[in-house]
């Protein structure tokens, strides 16, 4: 009697044990998830065709000292121009010896330029030295074709960062370090590069760490909001490195102690599942 009177009370609707175990189980699992906020920009309905925001200014970088500049000067003599961009006139200095080495960007590829020295000079071909440091390469530019025009007949004279580098770290589908192909780069160009966020990227918690003198700058973006555009560090300088954090989700499957317990519980449920269909048998 006593077994059918328990038969009875769980053969109600809706309160079948099976049933609350099942709900039990299901709901384990529904705790180690969360929602995924994959999509960019949130913030910007579907129904918007078009909308307006402020960018942050652009502010061209300083040439600082390590930086590797890519300085080409044309003339109207072609012998004179080999001879003011002779290749190879760029390297690293190798610490504790006069030797250079190579300066290298991602494996299998090199950077050509001039190094900028601690004080601040680069040395170029019969110019001779030229004070960079704290310059824009814009600058740079103009102070070298008025010393190249001494010499020659209206010089052209570019100037650009050899080694505009950005790294880029963490929940991206290629991390690593990259140099940029020009110095006006944003936050999006960067994580492009990096073949954008996997799927367990932290979309709402991007950190950017950037030197500044003696202290380190750590700044976060909300890519689910649009107010990233209108940050000042939306533009990035040389050096700059981008961390993506893991999601919740990316963290309880490489926890293995998570797992265990998952495994644990769900044995026990089981067992409970299969013990009272004995009892109901």
């Amino acid at each position: 009697m006593r077994i059918r009177h328990f038969d009875n009370i769980f053969s109600q609707p809706f309160c079948s044990l099976r049933w609350i175990v099942t709900a039990i189980i299901s709901l384990s699992f529904l705790a180690c998830s969360t929602p995924k906020n994959i999509t960019y920009f949130r913030d910007i309905p579907d129904s918007v065709l078009k909308k307006s925001i402020t960018q942050a200014v652009y502010s061209t970088p300083e040439i600082q000292a390590d930086d590797i500049l890519q300085v080409t000067i044309q003339t109207l003599d072609p012998a004179s121009t080999a001879m003011l961009n002779q290749p190879g006139t760029a390297a690293w200095p190798v610490t504790g010896s006069g030797a250079t080495q190579p300066v290298t960007n991602t494996p299998g590829s090199n950077v050509s330029g001039f190094l900028v020295d601690k004080d601040g000079y680069v040395v170029l071909p019969l110019i001779g030295k030229v004070m960079v440091k704290g310059k824009t390469t814009d600058q740079v530019r103009d102070d070298i074709r008025t010393k190249a025009a001494e010499y020659y007949k209206d010089p052209v004279v570019n100037v650009r960062f050899a080694n505009f580098k950005i790294t880029v770290l963490g929940e991206v589908t290629r991390p690593s370090t990259y140099i940029m192909p020009n110095e006006k780069v944003t936050l999006l160009d960067a994580l492009g590069m990096a073949g954008d966020l996997t799927i367990y990227g932290k979309r709402e918690n991007v950190m950017l760490i950037r030197d500044a003198g003696p202290q380190k700058e750590f700044v976060r973006f909300n890519l689910n909001d649009s107010r990233t555009f209108t940050s000042p560090y939306f533009y990035l300088r040389q050096g700059d490195v981008i961390y993506v954090e893991p999601n919740e989700n990316k963290v309880a499957a490489t926890d293995a102690n998570s797992v265990k317990r998952i495994a644990l519980i769900t044995s026990a449920l089981t067992l409970l599942v299969v013990a009272i269909s004995r009892i109901n048998f």
